[in-house]
């Protein structure tokens, strides 16, 4: 239940996209997206040798972001991936969105976005045609990354603070690695409870000085900011807000996970952390007392005509009513 000026309350479920932030990105699809992107990236070693991440650097700087936003036109992002390499790099700058906004006005004149590719086969036809324009347009540059171990003597400043950036999110996927994180109903769940977290700092972040997240909403949070032209627009005007906020790997004090708590408690007089939902300061681990397989396709995909999202959404909003 949340407090409201006139007193009354009101469950975190209630609370509107125009009392709290509207997102402009299904993020539920887009985090499970997200969550097979971050294991891809785990489980391929060759992309985390210091060679191979400066040039993938070196491809991100130099070809793929001139040739996405010669692309972009408008606000609109072009329907086109990168390789791994060059996405994975596009994805760590994105995570610190004040130097990535910054980068793209000082070179492009505007921010330049991603498209929301969230299935398979959009997956596999962005690739493809991101293929077919960059042997267009790089023809004596591999569409793969090929890396010299001799790049490791040129570090840019721009490459070095890319470089510690992509270094420091290497083991990003521990944190979200429990097969829960993959569960549509979790991660509905873990949406509105990010809505909910938006709210509380826009209405109450002079209460604290750093707010914590939980993991299942900083999954939302960093998801969210992957997508630059889209959490731009939908955080517009909580930019210093949003620096309140810790990141993965921020060092925080008991004080900050308790004081975020008190608030969240307070406005909505529920528990602020969740099984499979920790404040991302507590150093525990969750065992998985059975063995689930963890896979990124939707089981019910296949039955379009059933609506399964829609009826997962009427499913846990009637739970949550029920507690």
């Amino acid at each position: 239940m949340s407090t409201w000026d006139d007193g009354s309350m009101r469950s975190l479920s209630k609370i509107s996209e125009e009392e709290t932030v509207r997102l402009s990105v299904d993020l539920v699809a887009a985090s499970r997206r997200n969550l097979g992107f971050l294991r891809l990236v785990s489980e391929s070693h060759w992309l985390h040798e210091k060679p191979t991440i400066l040039e993938s650097i070196r491809r991100y700087d130099k070809l793929w972001m001139p040739l996405i936003s010669d692309l972009a036109n408008g606000s609109t992002p072009p329907m086109i991936l990168p390789p791994l390499d060059i996405e994975w790099v596009w994805y760590c700058h994105t995570l610190n969105s004040v130097s990535y906004r910054q980068y793209c006005e000082s070179r492009f004149c505007k921010l330049i976005g991603k498209a929301t590719i969230v299935n398979e086969e959009n997956e596999e036809y962005a690739l493809n045609r991101c293929k077919e324009i960059w042997v267009q347009r790089y023809p004596t540059e591999p569409f793969e990354n090929e890396s010299d171990s001799n790049l490791q003597n040129f570090v840019s400043i721009l490459h070095e603070d890319l470089l510690n950036e992509v270094s420091k999110q290497r083991h990003l996927y521990t944190k979200f690695s429990e097969p829960c994180y993959s569960e549509i109903v979790y991660l509905i769940a873990a949406r509105q409870r990010y809505k909910g977290f938006l709210y509380m700092m826009h209405r109450f972040a002079d209460s604290c000085s750093i707010l914590v997240p939980t993991s299942d909403i900083l999954l939302m949070w960093l998801t969210h900011q992957s997508y630059p032209s889209a959490y731009a627009l939908d955080t517009k005007g909580l930019e210093e807000e949003m620096r309140k906020v810790a990141g993965p790997w921020e060092v925080v004090k008991e004080e900050g996970i308790e004081n975020t708590k008190k608030v969240w408690e307070r406005i909505y007089d529920q528990p602020y952390e969740k099984a499979g939902g920790l404040s991302i300061g507590n150093a525990v681990e969750v065992k998985t007392p059975i063995h689930w397989e963890i896979t990124d396709t939707d089981a019910n995909a296949k039955y379009s005509s059933m609506l399964p999202r829609f009826l997962l959404e009427v499913s846990w909003i009637f739970c949550f009513h029920a507690l």
